[in-house]
Protein backbone atom coordinates (compact mmCIF):
# COMPACT_ATOMS: atom_id res chain seq x y z
CA UNK A 1 0.00 0.00 0.00
CA UNK A 2 1.41 3.46 -0.86
CA UNK A 3 -0.05 6.65 0.90
CA UNK A 4 0.70 9.93 -0.15
CA UNK A 5 -0.32 13.54 1.46
CA UNK A 6 1.06 16.81 1.40
CA UNK A 7 0.67 19.88 3.42
CA UNK A 8 0.98 23.69 2.38
CA UNK A 9 3.09 26.46 3.90
CA UNK A 10 1.06 29.23 3.88
CA UNK A 11 1.26 29.84 8.00
CA UNK A 12 1.62 28.11 11.10
CA UNK A 13 0.59 24.66 11.74
CA UNK A 14 -2.36 24.45 13.86
CA UNK A 15 -4.82 21.21 15.23
CA UNK A 16 -6.84 21.58 11.91
CA UNK A 17 -3.49 20.43 10.03
CA UNK A 18 -2.37 17.98 12.89
CA UNK A 19 -5.73 15.82 13.31
CA UNK A 20 -6.58 16.36 10.00
CA UNK A 21 -3.74 15.27 8.09
CA UNK A 22 -0.59 15.40 10.10
CA UNK A 23 -1.56 12.75 12.52
CA UNK A 24 -3.15 10.33 10.35
CA UNK A 25 -0.39 10.62 7.86
CA UNK A 26 2.44 10.01 10.96
CA UNK A 27 -0.19 6.83 12.21
CA UNK A 28 0.37 5.75 8.43
CA UNK A 29 3.72 5.59 8.05
CA UNK A 30 3.96 2.79 10.02
CA UNK A 31 1.79 0.77 7.49
CA UNK A 32 2.44 1.04 4.06
CA UNK A 33 4.90 2.96 1.80
CA UNK A 34 4.40 6.70 2.62
CA UNK A 35 5.58 9.82 0.34
CA UNK A 36 4.62 13.13 2.24
CA UNK A 37 5.40 16.57 0.78
CA UNK A 38 5.38 20.29 1.66
CA UNK A 39 3.25 22.10 -1.07
CA UNK A 40 4.82 24.78 -1.90
CA UNK A 41 3.70 24.94 -5.11
CA UNK A 42 0.15 25.01 -4.08
CA UNK A 43 0.65 28.06 -1.41
CA UNK A 44 1.92 29.92 -4.49
CA UNK A 45 -1.99 30.99 -4.70
CA UNK A 46 -2.74 32.30 -1.95
CA UNK A 47 1.05 33.51 -0.03
CA UNK A 48 2.83 36.21 -2.31
CA UNK A 49 5.92 37.05 -0.10
CA UNK A 50 9.11 34.85 -0.98
CA UNK A 51 11.07 35.41 2.01
CA UNK A 52 7.77 34.24 4.08
CA UNK A 53 7.31 31.03 1.82
CA UNK A 54 11.09 29.95 2.53
CA UNK A 55 10.54 30.61 6.40
CA UNK A 56 7.00 29.00 5.91
CA UNK A 57 8.46 25.56 3.86
CA UNK A 58 11.47 25.21 7.12
CA UNK A 59 8.70 25.71 9.66
CA UNK A 60 6.32 22.63 8.23
CA UNK A 61 9.40 20.64 7.96
CA UNK A 62 10.55 20.95 11.54
CA UNK A 63 7.04 20.68 12.88
CA UNK A 64 6.11 17.66 11.01
CA UNK A 65 9.35 15.99 12.00
CA UNK A 66 8.91 17.40 15.68
CA UNK A 67 5.34 15.72 15.47
CA UNK A 68 6.59 12.30 15.01
CA UNK A 69 7.04 11.83 10.98
CA UNK A 70 10.32 9.59 10.76
CA UNK A 71 11.93 9.69 7.68
CA UNK A 72 13.31 6.13 7.85
CA UNK A 73 9.72 5.38 7.27
CA UNK A 74 8.65 7.88 4.90
CA UNK A 75 9.80 9.84 2.09
CA UNK A 76 9.52 13.37 3.16
CA UNK A 77 10.52 15.91 0.65
CA UNK A 78 9.74 19.82 -0.79
CA UNK A 79 7.18 19.51 -4.04
CA UNK A 80 8.86 22.25 -6.02
CA UNK A 81 11.98 19.79 -5.75
CA UNK A 82 10.28 17.67 -8.31
CA UNK A 83 9.57 19.42 -11.56
CA UNK A 84 7.28 16.62 -12.52
CA UNK A 85 4.10 17.62 -10.78
CA UNK A 86 3.89 20.25 -12.68
CA UNK A 87 4.37 18.70 -15.75
CA UNK A 88 2.33 16.12 -15.01
CA UNK A 89 -0.75 18.64 -13.81
CA UNK A 90 -0.09 20.29 -17.14
CA UNK A 91 -0.78 17.30 -19.42
CA UNK A 92 -3.62 16.20 -16.79
CA UNK A 93 -5.53 19.85 -17.19
CA UNK A 94 -5.77 19.36 -21.19
CA UNK A 95 -8.89 16.68 -20.08
CA UNK A 96 -10.10 17.83 -17.07
CA UNK A 97 -13.51 19.76 -18.05
CA UNK A 98 -13.69 23.36 -16.51
CA UNK A 99 -17.23 22.16 -15.23
CA UNK A 100 -15.27 19.79 -12.54
CA UNK A 101 -13.18 22.77 -11.24
CA UNK A 102 -16.25 25.11 -11.02
CA UNK A 103 -17.95 22.53 -8.64
CA UNK A 104 -14.57 22.51 -6.65
CA UNK A 105 -15.81 24.24 -2.70
CA UNK A 106 -12.73 24.79 -2.40
CA UNK A 107 -12.45 27.58 -5.00
CA UNK A 108 -16.33 28.44 -4.53
CA UNK A 109 -16.01 29.51 -0.98
CA UNK A 110 -12.95 31.57 -0.90
CA UNK A 111 -14.45 33.37 -4.20
CA UNK A 112 -17.74 33.87 -1.82
CA UNK A 113 -15.79 35.33 0.99
CA UNK A 114 -14.21 37.85 -0.82
CA UNK A 115 -10.30 36.31 -1.60
CA UNK A 116 -9.18 37.31 -4.36
CA UNK A 117 -9.39 34.24 -7.12
CA UNK A 118 -6.65 33.82 -9.35
CA UNK A 119 -6.20 30.53 -11.77
CA UNK A 120 -3.84 29.17 -9.33
CA UNK A 121 -6.39 28.48 -6.79
CA UNK A 122 -9.27 27.41 -9.86
CA UNK A 123 -6.94 24.84 -11.25
CA UNK A 124 -5.74 23.54 -7.15
CA UNK A 125 -7.43 20.43 -7.78
CA UNK A 126 -5.28 19.63 -11.43
CA UNK A 127 -2.01 20.35 -9.41
CA UNK A 128 -3.16 17.80 -6.50
CA UNK A 129 -4.59 15.42 -9.18
CA UNK A 130 -0.72 15.40 -9.85
CA UNK A 131 0.81 15.15 -6.84
CA UNK A 132 -1.70 12.21 -5.85
CA UNK A 133 -1.04 10.22 -9.17
CA UNK A 134 2.39 10.90 -9.49
CA UNK A 135 2.86 8.59 -6.88
CA UNK A 136 0.83 5.48 -7.56
CA UNK A 137 -1.10 6.31 -4.30
CA UNK A 138 -3.59 4.03 -3.15
CA UNK A 139 -4.25 6.00 -0.01
CA UNK A 140 -4.61 9.55 0.68
CA UNK A 141 -5.34 10.88 4.48
CA UNK A 142 -7.25 14.04 4.20
CA UNK A 143 -9.75 16.25 6.18
CA UNK A 144 -13.08 16.12 5.18
CA UNK A 145 -12.26 19.72 3.35
CA UNK A 146 -10.00 17.87 0.99
CA UNK A 147 -12.14 14.72 0.16
CA UNK A 148 -13.91 16.48 -2.73
CA UNK A 149 -10.10 16.98 -4.09
CA UNK A 150 -9.67 13.48 -4.27
CA UNK A 151 -12.61 12.41 -5.79
CA UNK A 152 -11.50 14.97 -8.77
CA UNK A 153 -8.38 12.92 -9.00
CA UNK A 154 -9.95 10.22 -9.58
CA UNK A 155 -12.27 11.47 -12.25
CA UNK A 156 -9.66 13.16 -14.05
CA UNK A 157 -7.45 9.64 -13.61
CA UNK A 158 -10.47 7.66 -14.82
CA UNK A 159 -11.12 9.66 -17.68
CA UNK A 160 -6.98 9.86 -18.74
CA UNK A 161 -7.13 5.95 -18.50
CA UNK A 162 -10.31 5.31 -20.61
CA UNK A 163 -9.07 8.00 -23.06
CA UNK A 164 -4.82 6.76 -23.46
CA UNK A 165 -5.09 3.57 -21.80
CA UNK A 166 -4.49 2.30 -18.49
CA UNK A 167 -1.94 4.60 -17.05
CA UNK A 168 -2.88 5.42 -13.08
CA UNK A 169 -3.50 4.04 -9.95
CA UNK A 170 -6.72 5.52 -8.94
CA UNK A 171 -6.54 6.19 -5.15
CA UNK A 172 -8.76 6.57 -2.52
CA UNK A 173 -8.86 9.24 0.32
CA UNK A 174 -9.00 7.67 3.87
CA UNK A 175 -10.98 10.64 6.95
CA UNK A 176 -10.42 9.80 10.10
CA UNK A 177 -14.62 11.43 10.72
CA UNK A 178 -13.84 11.96 14.63
CA UNK A 179 -11.58 15.11 13.44
CA UNK A 180 -12.40 15.05 9.85
CA UNK A 181 -13.10 18.98 10.30
CA UNK A 182 -11.29 20.46 13.61
CA UNK A 183 -13.59 23.58 14.81
CA UNK A 184 -12.21 27.04 15.02
CA UNK A 185 -12.10 29.76 17.85
CA UNK A 186 -15.20 31.31 15.75
CA UNK A 187 -17.08 28.16 15.23
CA UNK A 188 -16.69 27.60 11.43
CA UNK A 189 -13.40 25.17 10.25
CA UNK A 190 -9.98 26.43 11.85
CA UNK A 191 -8.19 28.04 8.59
CA UNK A 192 -5.74 30.37 8.21
CA UNK A 193 -8.01 31.85 5.80
CA UNK A 194 -10.22 32.85 8.15
CA UNK A 195 -7.65 33.98 11.08
CA UNK A 196 -9.55 31.27 13.67
CA UNK A 197 -6.59 29.50 14.30
CA UNK A 198 -5.17 27.29 17.59
CA UNK A 199 -1.33 26.66 16.38
CA UNK A 200 0.71 23.70 16.80
CA UNK A 201 3.89 25.89 18.53
CA UNK A 202 2.06 28.61 19.43
CA UNK A 203 3.61 31.19 21.82
CA UNK A 204 2.41 29.97 25.19
CA UNK A 205 0.92 33.62 26.50
CA UNK A 206 -0.38 34.26 23.00
CA UNK A 207 -2.44 31.00 22.35
CA UNK A 208 -4.03 30.87 26.09
CA UNK A 209 -5.45 34.55 25.02
CA UNK A 210 -6.89 32.71 22.06
CA UNK A 211 -8.16 29.71 24.15
CA UNK A 212 -9.52 32.10 26.60
CA UNK A 213 -11.41 34.32 24.38
CA UNK A 214 -13.32 31.50 22.55
CA UNK A 215 -17.22 32.70 22.31
CA UNK A 216 -19.13 31.42 24.74
CA UNK A 217 -23.19 31.94 24.93
CA UNK A 218 -24.56 33.85 27.55
CA UNK A 219 -25.86 30.88 29.80
CA UNK A 220 -25.26 30.93 33.92
CA UNK A 221 -22.82 28.51 34.93
CA UNK A 222 -25.37 26.65 36.92
CA UNK A 223 -27.48 26.78 34.31
CA UNK A 224 -27.62 23.14 33.04
CA UNK A 225 -26.39 22.60 28.91
CA UNK A 226 -28.11 19.86 27.58
CA UNK A 227 -26.52 20.52 23.98
CA UNK A 228 -22.86 20.37 25.94
CA UNK A 229 -21.40 18.09 23.09
CA UNK A 230 -22.29 20.54 20.47
CA UNK A 231 -20.08 23.07 22.81
CA UNK A 232 -17.09 24.64 20.74
CA UNK A 233 -14.27 24.07 24.08
CA UNK A 234 -15.60 20.03 24.39
CA UNK A 235 -15.08 19.58 20.56
CA UNK A 236 -11.24 20.86 20.71
CA UNK A 237 -10.88 19.61 24.56
CA UNK A 238 -11.84 15.85 22.82
CA UNK A 239 -8.90 15.91 20.76
CA UNK A 240 -6.42 17.15 23.31
CA UNK A 241 -7.60 15.36 26.64
CA UNK A 242 -7.80 11.96 27.27
CA UNK A 243 -11.56 10.36 26.53
CA UNK A 244 -12.36 9.78 30.28
CA UNK A 245 -11.24 13.71 30.63
CA UNK A 246 -13.25 14.95 28.03
CA UNK A 247 -16.25 13.49 28.84
CA UNK A 248 -16.36 14.33 32.79
CA UNK A 249 -16.21 18.30 31.63
CA UNK A 250 -19.33 17.14 29.07
CA UNK A 251 -20.82 15.73 31.67
CA UNK A 252 -20.55 18.73 34.25
CA UNK A 253 -21.04 20.84 31.81
CA UNK A 254 -24.05 19.65 30.64
CA UNK A 255 -25.54 19.08 34.15
CA UNK A 256 -24.65 22.53 35.11
CA UNK A 257 -21.98 24.30 37.71
CA UNK A 258 -19.44 24.32 35.36
CA UNK A 259 -18.02 27.76 34.34
CA UNK A 260 -17.08 28.79 30.77
CA UNK A 261 -13.73 30.03 31.96
CA UNK A 262 -13.07 26.58 33.85
CA UNK A 263 -13.94 25.00 30.49
CA UNK A 264 -11.38 26.89 28.70
CA UNK A 265 -8.65 27.19 30.96
CA UNK A 266 -9.10 22.73 31.26
CA UNK A 267 -8.79 23.19 27.52
CA UNK A 268 -5.69 24.98 27.56
CA UNK A 269 -4.24 23.09 30.01
CA UNK A 270 -3.95 19.77 28.01
CA UNK A 271 -3.86 21.45 24.47
CA UNK A 272 -0.49 22.43 26.06
CA UNK A 273 0.81 19.11 27.45
CA UNK A 274 -0.70 17.10 24.44
CA UNK A 275 2.26 19.18 22.46
CA UNK A 276 4.79 19.20 25.45
CA UNK A 277 7.12 16.38 23.76
CA UNK A 278 6.88 17.71 20.19
CA UNK A 279 7.70 21.07 21.30
CA UNK A 280 10.83 19.81 23.12
CA UNK A 281 11.76 18.22 20.10
CA UNK A 282 11.41 21.25 17.79
CA UNK A 283 13.91 23.10 19.77
CA UNK A 284 16.14 20.19 19.13
CA UNK A 285 15.18 20.45 15.16
CA UNK A 286 15.82 24.48 15.34
CA UNK A 287 19.62 23.71 16.51
CA UNK A 288 20.06 20.93 13.66
CA UNK A 289 19.09 22.83 10.27
CA UNK A 290 21.65 20.64 8.11
CA UNK A 291 19.74 17.59 9.63
CA UNK A 292 16.24 18.92 8.50
CA UNK A 293 17.64 19.98 5.24
CA UNK A 294 19.45 16.98 4.19
CA UNK A 295 15.91 15.06 5.30
CA UNK A 296 14.40 16.80 2.32
CA UNK A 297 17.18 16.44 0.11
CA UNK A 298 17.23 12.71 0.24
CA UNK A 299 13.55 12.28 0.29
CA UNK A 300 13.54 14.59 -3.45
CA UNK A 301 15.71 12.17 -4.38
CA UNK A 302 13.66 8.99 -3.27
CA UNK A 303 10.62 10.28 -5.00
CA UNK A 304 12.66 11.56 -8.06
CA UNK A 305 12.27 7.96 -8.93
CA UNK A 306 9.35 7.28 -8.53
CA UNK A 307 7.80 10.24 -10.49
CA UNK A 308 10.13 10.31 -13.28
CA UNK A 309 8.92 6.35 -14.09
CA UNK A 310 5.26 7.53 -13.43
CA UNK A 311 5.92 10.69 -15.54
CA UNK A 312 7.40 9.05 -17.98
CA UNK A 313 4.43 6.27 -18.35
CA UNK A 314 1.72 9.30 -18.82
CA UNK A 315 3.99 10.93 -21.64
CA UNK A 316 4.16 7.70 -23.77
CA UNK A 317 0.99 6.99 -23.33
CA UNK A 318 -0.44 10.72 -24.91
CA UNK A 319 2.14 10.76 -27.54
CA UNK A 320 4.81 12.40 -25.99
CA UNK A 321 7.07 10.29 -26.49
Amino acid sequence: MRILSGIQPSGALHLGNYFGMMRPAIELQEKGEAFYFIADYHSMTSLFDAAQRRKNTLDVALDFLACGLDPKKSVFFRQSDRPEHTELAWILSTLTPMSLLEKCHSYKDKSAKGVPVNHGLFAYPVLMAADILLYDANIVPVGRDQKQHVEVTRDIAIKFNEHYGQTFVIPEPKIREEVAVVPGTDGQKMSKSYGNTIEIFGDEKAIRKKIMGIKMDSRMPEEPKPDADKNLAIQLLRLVAPPAVAADYESRLRAGGLGYGDLKKALFEHYWNYFAEARKKRVELVANPDYVNGVLAAGATKAGALAQTVLKRARKASGLE
